[in-house]
């Protein structure tokens, strides 16, 4: 097949470097350096499997800057472009998606596209109307950062939003190119597709405020959060996974998701939802205030980044705790490689310190979301809630 993906991102990216072991496949981006990175096989993402992929396996996969290079003779199209949840005028804005269509319609009038970026429920109904030279079809996708390519492997599931020939097609591809001989594939409206995505996420996003709200109940009554946590966990129907405490959840899906589906139940009675919202905004505040408790003149971030083994930091929730200090007139500093490579020198008005000997000596209290052996030796400095030195 000969396959083009719009977006070099973790979605994009990943799925692109799966299909290439077997197809032909263009991956169009926007972004040159990103287009050269994996051009040169190198990872323009940190995501060890596409890493690996790119120094170890022949793959047919190059990338274009020209979206008529890429769309041309596809037979499939995925989209994979960022989509973020306007707060302002609470709507998905989903620009990205549209402007890739339209270069579609202009350019291909035979690819069946496979919209793989997140929406809300009933987009894919509403654009099938704007668009009609073209299949579309909308497909979730579950992937963690950093390990995306490892998720399209061993997909947990594979849902099609359609029960076409050209949908069977799809999904088959996907699981021929995955390391697993059985995976479950579900067919069904794109609406209700469009929903498992939303669900999916809130439900991860309800799980991380469970325990952080169990975190913040035993930090106030001085108890220990971790015997809690293991006990609660032990119970079967529980389980001891996704319950490590944080700072709250963030990146790229579950804020914007959890807002997106509180917003589709604008007409229908809930509790549940919206609590889910508010809790992420209650604990950054709570954590905030245990920091700013300690009465600090400097207090150092320690990395933005979401999690460990991965290089972004798009609405990770330490930002929020920075605000929230800043807002309090404490001065913030940043310690972040990934903005030292960049030579950033601020970031939202904090100095960053590439000095990490520095850093650590100069700031009284050092906020960390996860706890690495690197900061350790300044324990007594550190304000954290990573409990079990996980993700």
């Amino acid at each position: 097949m000969n396959i083009a993906v719009a977006g070099i991102g973790y979605v994009g990216l990943s799925n692109a470097v799966l299909l290439s072991q077997f197809h032909n496949v263009i991956a169009y981006d926007i972004d040159k350096e990103k287009v050269d990175k994996v051009n040169n096989r190198i990872s323009p993402i940190e995501d060890r499997e596409i890493e690996a992929f790119f120094k170890q396996k022949s793959l047919n996969l190059k990338a274009v800057s020209d979206s008529s290079l890429a769309f041309n003779t596809a037979e499939f199209i995925i989209i994979a472009t960022p989509t973020d949840y306007d707060t302002e005028n609470n709507f998905f804005n989903t620009d990205s998606i549209e402007k890739v269509m339209q270069d579609i319609e202009d350019i291909s009038s035979n690819a069946t596209v496979i919209i793989k970026s997140t929406v809300p429920v009933g987009y894919t109904r509403s654009i099938k109307q704007r668009f009609v030279k073209n299949k579309i079809i909308f497909s979730p996708e579950f992937l963690r950062e950093g390990n995306a390519l490892y998720d399209n492997l061993y997909p947990s599931r594979i849902i099609m939003g359609d029960n076409s020939q050209e949908a069977k097609t799809f999904a088959e591809m996907l699981l021929h190119a995955s390391a697993k001989d059985q995976v479950d594939i579900l067919y069904m409206d794109s609406t209700e597709a469009e929903a498992v995505k939303l669900f999916s996420n809130t439900y991860l996003a309800m799980r991380v405020a469970y325990f952080n709200e169990l975190d913040s109940y035993a930090e106030i009554h001085n108890l220990d959060s971790k015997s809690i946590i293991k006990g609660v966990g032990l119970d079967p129907r529980i389980g001891s996974h996704y319950n490590n405490p944080s700072f709250g959840y963030g990146g790229y899906c579950l804020p914007k998701d959890t807002k997106q589906l509180k917003a589709n139940y604008e007409n229908v009675p809930n509790n549940l939802i919206g609590a889910i919202v508010e809790a992420n905004s209650t604990r950054k505040d709570f954590i905030a205030d245990q920091i700013l408790a300690r009465k600090p003149k400097l207090v150092g971030v320690y990395r933005l980044i979401m999690k460990s083994g991965s290089d972004n930091f798009r609405a990770s929730s330490i930002q929020g705790i920075m605000k929230r200090i800043k807002a309090k007139g404490i001065e913030v500093v940043v310690y972040e490689p990934v903005l030292s490579l960049d030579k950033k020198k601020h970031f939202f008005n904090s100095k960053v310190i590439n000095d990490f000997s520095k850093f650590k000596k100069i700031c009284d209290v050092i906020v960390a979301n996860r706890l690495t052996n690197e900061i350790l030796d300044v324990k007594e400095k550190v304000y954290t809630r990573d409990i079990f030195n996980s993700d």
